[in-house]
This record gives C-alpha cells, sequence and structure tokens, in this order.
C-alpha cells in the first residue's frame, strides 16, 4: 500500500512538473510568434518602401553588439565593438587622468632632477664661488625648474579637460548605441531576405549561443581595457624571450649557411650563367657606338608604339645624353633587360600551366605573394649568403620581386579563354599544341602583354635596391645621393630612371589601338 501511495505521488509531481514544462513552451511559443509578427511587420514596411526607412529597434540599442551577435549579424558586430571600445577607451583614460596623469608624473620627475641638481650647484658654488661648474649647474637647475613649472601647468589644464573627455566618451557612445538601434532592423531585414534566397530559415531568429559568444568576448576585453587604461596595470608590452630569439636566429643561420654549402656548384652555375648573359646584354649597349645605339632605340619606338612615344624617346634619350647620364642608363637596362627575359621566360610557361590546372595554381598562389609582400631588404639577406655580392645577385633579388606579375596574369588570361573557342577548335580536329598556340595564347595576348609590362616595370624598380649590392647603373647614383645627402643630384638620377621606365612601358605596350 506504501508503495503504491508512492509511486503515485511521483507520478502525481511528474504530471505536475510535464503542465508546468507545457505550460512554458506554450508560452515561449505565444512570445516566439508575437517577436515574429513584430517583425514581420518592420520587415514588410522596410522592404515595401522605397528609400531609407525609419526604423528603430530598443533592443539592440540597449545591448549593442551582444544584440549583433545574437541575431549572427557578425559583419556588423565588429565596427560597432571596436567603436564602443574605443569609446570606453575615451572614457577609461579620462577617469583615470588622462594626459593630465603623465604630465603631473613628468613634472614630478623634473622638480626631483632640478632639485638635485640645484643642490649640486650649491655644493660646489661653496667650494668655489667662481666655479664655471657651479654656474652651468645653476643654470640647468634654473632651466629645469622652468620645464617643471610649465608641465605642472599642462598637468593643470589637462585635469581641468579630464570631464569633458569623459563626457565625450560618453556622448560618442550613446551615439553608437543609437546607431545600433537605428541600423538593426534594415541589418536584421537584409538577412533574413538573404536566408529566404538561400532557403536557410533555420538560421534566422535569436542564437542564445551566439550571444553568450559575442557577451564573452565583450567580457574578456573590457577588463583588459580598463586595466590598462586606467593605469591599474600597463599591458603595452607583450612578454617575450630573446633567448627564443637568439635561438632561432642562430638555428637559422646555420640552416642557410649549410643550404649554402650544399648548393654552391648549382649557385656558382647560375651566377656565371646569368653573368654571362648580362655582359653580353652590356656590351651590346654600351660597347656599340652610341649614335647607332640610340637611333636604334628611337626606331624600334617608333615602329612598335607610333610617333607620340618616338617624342617621349626622344626627349627621354636627350635627357640621358646631355645630363651625363647615357652610359649608365645603358648598363641599368642591361640589367633589367637580363632580368625580364629571365623572368618572362620562366613566368610565361608557368603562368599557361596554372592557368590550366587548378591545383597547380592554388601552389604557387601563396609563393606568389610572398614573394610580392616580402620586403626586398629581407629577401636579400639569403640572396647575398647563396650567390655572393654582384651583379648576378642582384639580378636573381629583380627576379624574384618581378615575375609574380606576368605568372599571375598569364594564368588569369589562360583561364579566361572562352569554352566556346576551345569547343570549336576540338570539333574541328585541333591537338593540344593547336589549342596552346593558336588559341589559347593569342586570346590571351592582352593580359600576358600586361603582365610583361608590369614585370619590367617592378624590375626596374629593384635597380636602387640591388645597387645596394653591387649592381651597377642609374641606381648606384641615387644610393650615392641618399648617402650624401645630394638631393638635387639624387632628383636627376630619379628622373632618368622614370623616364627609362615611361619608355620601356609605353614600347612594350606597343600601339594604342582606336576603341
Amino acid at each position: 500500500m506504501h508503495a503504491c501511495r508512492s509511486r503515485s505521488r511521483r507520478k502525481h509531481r511528474s504530471g505536475q512538473a510535464h503542465e508546468r514544462a507545457q505550460q512554458q513552451a506554450t508560452e515561449h511559443c505565444r512570445l516566439r510568434r508575437h517577436q515574429c509578427r513584430i517583425y514581420q511587420r518592420v520587415f514588410a514596411r522596410i522592404g515595401g518602401r522605397p528609400g531609407l526607412v525609419w526604423a528603430f529597434n530598443p533592443a539592440a540599442a540597449l545591448l549593442g553588439p551582444i544584440w549583433l551577435g545574437g541575431r549572427r549579424l557578425w559583419p556588423a558586430f565588429w565596427p560597432f565593438l571596436i567603436a564602443e571600445l574605443l569609446t570606453i577607451i575615451l572614457i577609461v583614460f579620462a577617469l583615470g587622468g588622462g594626459v593630465g596623469q603623465q604630465e603631473a608624473a613628468r613634472a614630478a620627475r623634473l622638480d626631483t632632477l632640478a632639485a638635485a641638481r640645484l643642490a649640486e650647484a650649491r655644493a660646489a658654488a661653496q667650494t668655489d664661488p667662481q666655479s664655471v661648474i657651479a654656474k652651468s649647474q645653476a643654470r640647468s637647475a634654473a632651466a629645469l625648474e622652468k620645464a617643471a613649472a610649465e608641465a605642472h601647468a599642462v598637468a593643470r589644464d589637462a585635469q581641468a579637460a579630464t570631464l569633458q573627455l569623459a563626457a565625450l566618451g560618453g556622448g560618442l557612445f550613446l551615439l553608437v548605441r543609437l546607431l545600433a538601434g537605428t541600423l538593426a532592423d534594415h541589418l536584421a531585414e537584409r538577412r533574413f531576405r538573404h536566408w529566404r534566397l538561400t532557403a536557410r530559415p533555420q538560421e534566422a531568429g535569436f542564437s542564445i549561443a551566439s550571444a553568450l559568444l559575442a557577451k564573452g568576448l565583450i567580457a574578456f576585453l573590457l577588463p583588459i581595457v580598463w586595466l590598462h587604461f586606467s593605469g591599474a596595470a600597463s599591458l603595452a608590452t607583450v612578454p617575450s624571450n630573446p633567448d627564443w630569439n637568439s635561438a632561432a636566429a642562430k638555428w637559422l643561420d646555420a640552416a642557410i649557411g649549410g643550404l649554402s654549402t650544399a648548393i654552391a656548384p648549382l649557385a656558382a652555375l647560375v651566377t656565371t650563367v646569368i653573368d654571362v648573359m648580362l655582359r653580353l646584354m652590356e656590351s651590346m649597349l654600351t660597347a656599340t657606338p652610341w649614335p647607332v645605339v640610340m637611333v636604334l632605340l628611337l626606331a624600334l619606338s617608333w615602329q612598335l608604339a607610333g610617333f607620340r612615344v618616338l617624342l617621349i624617346a626622344i626627349a627621354a634619350v636627350s635627357y640621358l645624353a646631355i645630363l651625363g647620364y647615357w652610359e649608365k642608363s645603358m648598363q641599368t637596362i642591361a640589367l633589367l633587360g637580363t632580368a625580364a627575359l629571365i623572368s618572362v621566360a620562366a613566368g610565361i610557361p608557368l603562368g599557361v600551366l596554372c592557368g590550366y590546372n587548378r591545383k597547380v595554381s592554388a601552389v604557387i598562389r601563396p609563393l606568389l605573394d610572398f614573394m610580392q609582400t616580402m620586403p626586398a631588404f629581407v629577401y636579400l639577406i639569403p640572396v647575398i649568403a647563396l650567390f655572393g655580392i654582384g651583379k648576378p645577385s642582384g639580378i636573381i633579388a629583380t627576379v624574384i620581386f618581378g615575375i609574380p606579375p606576368v605568372v599571375r596574369l598569364t594564368a588569369l588570361g589562360i583561364a579566361n579563354v572562352p569554352p566556346t573557342v576551345r569547343e570549336a577548335a576540338i570539333a574541328f580536329g585541333a591537338t593540344r599544341g593547336f589549342l596552346l598556340f593558336k588559341i589559347d595564347l593569342p586570346t590571351a595576348a592582352p593580359s600576358i602583354m600586361a603582365g610583361i609590362s608590369q614585370t619590367i616595370l617592378m624590375c626596374l624598380s629593384m635597380v636602387v635596391i640591388a645597387a645596394l649590392i653591387g649592381a651597377k647603373g642609374l641606381g648606384e647614383d641615387v644610393l650615392r645621393a641618399l648617402q650624401y645627402a645630394a638631393q638635387g643630384q639624387g632628383l636627376l638620377a630619379g628622373l632618368a630612371i622614370l623616364l627609362c621606365a615611361i619608355v620601356l612601358d609605353r614600347v612594350v605596350q606597343g600601339r594604342s589601338k582606336p576603341a
């Protein structure tokens, strides 16, 4: 009997708990339906009228980034979070004393230093009243006292402006929250339309997990900002271990040294080949009588690019000849021609391969990004370690910097060849070689020529940096002007490089086609 009563009581309690859960679920669904009806009306009003429709969301204005995170509006969450953190930094900085506190600390240091200097001056004056040291220390103490008085005045002014700075921060915080409330419904309506178009309605609504994530991020950042800008703790310096830096540098030194020893025969072969190419090109441009070279250059400019480019070439050649830059400009063009020839010879086949094969492109693209974004001074270090100092090393560094544009634009041109053109050629029995040389390369020729032009200009931009490791030419004059602060000489040499770049770019681009 007792067991039966216990079971009945448990069933009764279980039934009551189930009824309460059902009531809570019903109330939750009723509130959710009510909220959905409200948002449906707001979304219909926003989407049904042209232009900007006024709408204000109190919940978004109250919660700010937490509401945006809960609605999974992450593109808007981050700007509003950063804006609010900046306003909070302004408020905390003002309440912590701000600039006034820093100036007060500086004034206190100056007071201490002035008192110490004055005591030294008095001690020296007691020993010898006419001492030069005593007079100098007295003047120094007076100057320090004057600087301390000025610092105290600045600190008082800054302290007076502290409340204004805090009020400005509070006003900006309210403005950010009002802006969030004003834009919230518009952002939610745009996201809702995106969900409907992509058939992902399960992502609609307010996500408690996303809101908690946003709240946790804010709860993590706010104490750090408060502690740092209030002066309670300094977090301006990142903890580091100098021993790790030294160990990593030693490991890299050993690795580069081992690699240099391992590839020494290959490096010597590459250096010899590049040196032979460069000497051949230099001898063609500098050993040939200058009137012959000048006439040939002008004729090529006229034949390839037209009369306007011929006029530019005449002006450039006259400038280089009259101001004495002819020989060095020929050395620069020889260095540029060697680097550009190597870049184009290696870059076009690699670009064609990347255009045909996406897997190869996915591997090559990060390498090209690395080559373009790495500062030139950084990869000069391994180039010098592997190939030594001299003109070949300058050409190798120039090739590393100049090859990415021709690879990228060649791959882009090959990838953008219309598939219908290829299909038509294949339908008539075209082979792979015919497709490459008669269909793909001619169709991609404008993109490839743009890549060659960009490669030439990027190689020319390296002449000054290449001069650091022994490359001759106009870059040497610019480098010497930098070393001796010769502004005029540097500008003249820089203008010579600019004229070479303009003429080369126009000649490579060829005649402009009428629209």
